[in-house]
């Protein structure tokens, strides 16, 4: 089982090196086949370990990482209950990306679509890398490597300069958010001598209240920058200018998710954090809120489903903060189908229109992509959490949760749940339905992906559908909270107090406000026309000026810094201090090179002007 364990982050591993070193030289084909079959292999074994096990909390190790002094760290694995799930998400998802990729990347030059697959491999890697570890380095080095993946990935098409600086904004704000992590792996390091899991969970109840605070706080601050929440939550939608198929892979198997399952996986830590938990679920609920807000005047179809994003996991970290961690990673689990399977529709739709994103100029496609229409209506419905979709039992899990720990967050989230319904659906109305408002040369291309792209579409939606079942709440068909269940050895079971029939009325409640949200949708957009937007609606499509406040704030005064320092420091300082030697240097070699003048008679003087020199000098000192 060793060997086994070792080998699922492996294998895409190796697709990488294969894919990178021979991208000029192997076949599109085989290039495709490597990335995707590498993937497919970790995702079956990680099956086999998720039935078969055991799942245990203690470490497989490998070899000795790091040792210095008194500090151990082993290079080592963790496939628990919480592990074991991840990677199914992680391998399972992010095989149907690599499936599809082969498709809707199949115009690339070869050495570019090497490049791509490569890519894709290293952040599944990765991500693996850190959700395996068994301690805190293991998984700051996956933490890291996601990051890294991001930025190759995002700057995909790197000769456009756009998309190279949203590239860039993607990896300054990650480290931002890294180096709290950082700083809270030395915290525990200093206070428990060690950063494995089990010892640093074991040893909570010896820290103070005031070291359990300071590090679950930096703890969050990294899970803000990966997962994007307020203020670091401004590089996801800007990461839409990588491939459609990266964009599904970064908001639904991998690096969002980073955040949710490192505070998920530190729960005792963040257990003994009130003052911690209040901040995540107020940051998270006002995240939800606001990128909902955004996403109701977005017109590029890849940026509402980015905002949606953003706000779905704003969910996720109200979960956290009110103590539900298995609602959590229900939520995680569920989104990451649903949203694959709508970022992967987005882009059979660019695909159909030769590239087009902006929904105002599509409308009437439901006819000819009816697979893709379909899929991508059951997505909707999905993330607007009707029932019987997996997104209405993790939603409607973090809602009860919310509700138990505090009102108002509460009526945020059901705030948000209708604002989810009503911006998703008219996506959906204003990309399929009424007329087509594009180019004719794009009516005539308008045609159904191939079946690589298809087929993982179908796959996707049958997951949407019945991918809630895992966690049916007691109070329908008795399912008793498998999921919490099977989570509990190591995430707390949470345990409501609320009555079944409160609980119904909730349920009900949540319904009732997405379906008329819904309908309120389907009035207003099933025939289209262009949007006349008030001064609140060219508020939400600049997106609350964020961007402009952090640009004013931070970006120009950071500029500024570096131009005067540059001119001041750099250039009047340093600059001169180096320039001045090299000058110096350069003056003495040329006085000096007159001595060598290749004259014998002046060699013989300078010879006894110097023994003169000498013997003065001796007389001297001899005195």
């Amino acid at each position: 089982m060793k060997n086994l364990i070792a080998l699922v982050p492996l294998l895409p591993l190796i697709g990488f090196l294969v894919n990178g070193l021979g991208r000029k030289h192997l076949s599109k084909g085989l290039v495709g086949a490597i990335g995707s079959g590498t993937v497919l292999g970790s995702f079956l074994i990680s099956l086999y370990i998720f039935f078969k096990g055991p799942l245990s909390a203690t470490p497989v190790r490998y070899f000795d990482f790091i040792q210095a002094g008194s500090l151990h760290i082993p290079f080592a694995f963790q496939v628990d209950q919480l592990s074991s799930l991840f990677l199914l998400i992680i391998t399972g998802v992010g095989f149907l990306i690599h499936v599809y990729s082969t498709a809707y990347m199949h115009e690339e030059k070869r050495e570019h679509f090497g490049r791509y697959f490569a890519y894709l491999n290293l952040f599944v890697f990765s991500m693996l890398l850190l959700v395996m570890g068994s301690n805190f380095v293991i998984m700051f080095i996956g933490w890291e490597g996601v990051g890294l993946c991001s930025y190759l990935l995002i700057g995909y098409w790197f000769k456009n300069i756009d998309y190279t600086k949203a590239a860039k904004k993607a990896f300054v704000m990650n480290r931002i958010g890294d180096l709290g992590f950082l700083l809270a792996v030395f915290w525990i390091i200093a206070k428990t001598g060690s950063v494995d899991f089990g010892t640093v969970f074991a040893n909570v109840g010896k820290l103070t209240s005031a070291d359990i605070t300071g590090i679950t706080l930096l703890l969050f601050l990294g899970a803000t920058g990966k997962s994007a929440q307020i203020p670091l939550y401004t590089w996801l939608p800007d990461a839409m200018a990588g491939p459609t198929p990266v964009s599904a892979l970064i908001h639904a198997a991998t690096m969002v998710t980073a955040g949710i399952y490192m505070i998920a996986r530190s729960n005792a830590l963040f257990a003994h954090a009130d003052v911690t938990n209040t901040v995540i679920a107020i940051i998270g609920a006002a995240t939800a809120l606001l990128a909902a807000t955004i996403a109701l005047r977005q017109n590029d179809i890849k940026k509402v489903l980015a905002y949606s994003t953003v706000s779905q996991l704003g969910y996720m970290f109200l979960a956290l903060g009110c103590g539900a961690y298995s609602a959590a990673v229900f939520h995680v689990m569920t989104h990451a189908f649903f949203k694959a399977l709508l970022f992967l529709g987005s882009g059979s739709v660019i695909h159909a229109v030769s590239g087009q994103q902006d929904i105002r100029f599509m409308g009437g496609l439901k006819g000819k992509l009816k697979i893709t229409y379909l899929t991508f209506f059951i997505g909707c419905l999905a993330i607007a959490g009707i029932p019987p979709f997996s997104g209405f039992f993790s939603k409607d899990a973090i809602l009860l949760s919310a509700f138990e720990h505090d009102k108002f967050l509460y009526v945020i989230g059901l705030l948000t749940a209708a604002l989810t319904a009503f911006y998703m659906f008219r996506l959906l109305f204003i990309t399929f339905n009424g007329s087509f408002r594009g180019t004719e040369e794009q009516r005539h291309h308008i045609h159904e992906s191939p079946a690589a792209m298809t087929i993982p579409l179908f796959v996707l939606a049958v997951l949407s559908i019945i991918g809630g079942f895992v966690g049916v709440p007691d109070v329908f068909l008795h399912g008793g909270e498998r999921l919490g269940a099977f989570l509990s050895p190591v995430i707390p079971e949470a345990h409501h107090e609320i009555a079944h029939n409160t609980e119904m009325l909730l349920m009900g409640l949540t319904t009732i406000i997405a379906i008329g949200a819904i309908v309120f949708a389907w009035i207003r957009y099933r025939n289209y026309k262009e949007e006349q937007n008030g001064s609140f609606g060219r508020l939400l499509q600049n997106k609350w000026y964020v961007d402009e406040l952090y640009d004013s704030v931070i970006v120009r005064p950071v500029n500024r810094l570096g131009a005067v320092s540059q001119k001041y420091f750099e250039r009047s300082g340093i600059d001169f201090l180096v320039n001045g030697v090299g000058r110096l240097v350069n003056y003495g070699g040329r006085q000096l090179r007159w001595m060598q003048s290749g004259q014998v008679g002046s060699y013989v003087l300078l010879m006894v002007i110097s023994m003169v020199l000498f013997f003065v000098l001796q007389f001297f000192l001899r005195k």
